[in-house]
C-alpha cells in the first residue's frame, strides 16, 4: 500500500463531507468570467489531469513537474492532478530542479525547455492555444479525453521538495492561524507565483475544508457586493 498523495489527503475529507457544494469559485473581473466547481467536479478535473500526465506525458511518481500558471481554477486542477500522479511539483519559473514536464501559459513557452510541455489557454470555453509550436501539447484538447477517476500508484516529494504530510501540516497551521474551517468561504485576490503562495492561497483553504472564491484582475468596486452574494466569511490577504 502506497502512502497517500497530497491530493488524497486534501480531497478525500471534502468529498466525504460535501461533494456537491461549491469548492472553488473563480472570477476574472477583466473578462466577466465566473465559474464554480464543486468538490466532485474539481476531483474529476484533477483525475483527468493526473491521467493525462501519467498516460500521455509519462509522469511517474517522484518525477519533477513544473507548473507556471496564474491563480485560476484550471491551475488548481493541474496542481491537484500533478500531486495525484505522485509528481514532485515545482511552482513558477525554473528553480534549478531537473523538471521533465512543464505546464505553462502560451506567454511562458519560450522559457520552457522541458522534454514535455503542455500549454494552457485558460479560456473559459475550453478553446485551445492557437499556433502552438510542434511538440507542445494543448492541455485543453488533450485532457478532456482522459478518465475522470484516478488511482495513484505512488508519491514522491509533493511540493518544493516537501512531503505530502509536511505540506498538509503546514497548510493546516496556516489555516488555523486565520481561523479558517469547514464553514469558511475565503475570498482571495492573491497570485500563486511560487510554492509558498500556493500553500497560502490554495492548499490552506482546502486543508481547512473551506471553499475558495479566487478573483483575478479584481475590480475594487465589485468586491463588497461579491462578499455578500458569495457569502464570504474571510478575505486573503486580510
Amino acid at each position: 500500500m502506497t502512502d497517500p498523495t497530497l491530493t488524497d489527503l486534501l480531497l478525500t475529507p471534502i468529498l466525504e463531507a460535501d461533494p456537491a457544494g461549491p469548492r472553488v469559485t473563480y472570477y476574472d473581473d477583466a473578462t466577466g468570467e465566473r465559474i464554480e466547481l464543486s468538490a466532485l467536479t474539481l476531483a474529476n478535473w484533477a483525475a483527468k489531469t493526473a491521467n493525462f500526465l501519467r498516460d500521455e506525458l509519462g509522469v511517474a511518481p517522484g518525477d519533477a513537474v513544473r507548473v507556471d500558471l496564474p491563480a485560476h481554477w484550471q491551475t488548481a486542477a493541474v496542481l491537484l492532478g500533478a500531486w495525484w500522479a505522485g509528481a514532485h511539483t515545482v511552482v513558477g519559473a525554473a528553480d534549478g530542479t531537473a523538471t521533465t514536464v512543464a505546464l505553462v501559459t502560451a506567454a511562458a513557452l519560450d522559457d520552457a525547455d522541458e522534454s514535455e510541455v503542455a500549454a494552457l489557454s485558460l479560456d473559459p470555453f475550453g478553446r485551445p492555444v492557437p499556433d502552438l509550436p510542434i511538440g507542445v501539447t494543448d492541455y485543453a484538447t488533450a485532457v478532456r479525453v482522459h478518465g475522470d477517476a484516478f488511482t495513484p500508484s505512488g508519491t514522491g516529494p509533493a511540493l518544493a521538495g516537501r512531503s505530502a504530510a509536511d505540506v498538509l501540516g503546514d497548510a493546516r497551521r496556516r489555516a488555523a492561524d486565520r481561523s479558517w474551517d469547514a464553514s469558511s468561504r475565503v475570498l482571495s485576490t492573491a497570485p500563486w507565483p511560487d510554492a509558498d503562495a500556493v500553500v497560502d492561497g490554495l492548499v490552506a483553504v482546502l486543508a481547512a475544508g473551506a471553499s475558495l472564491v479566487q478573483v483575478s484582475n479584481a475590480d475594487p468596486a465589485t468586491q463588497e457586493r461579491r462578499r455578500t452574494t458569495e457569502k464570504v466569511t474571510a478575505s486573503y490577504p486580510a
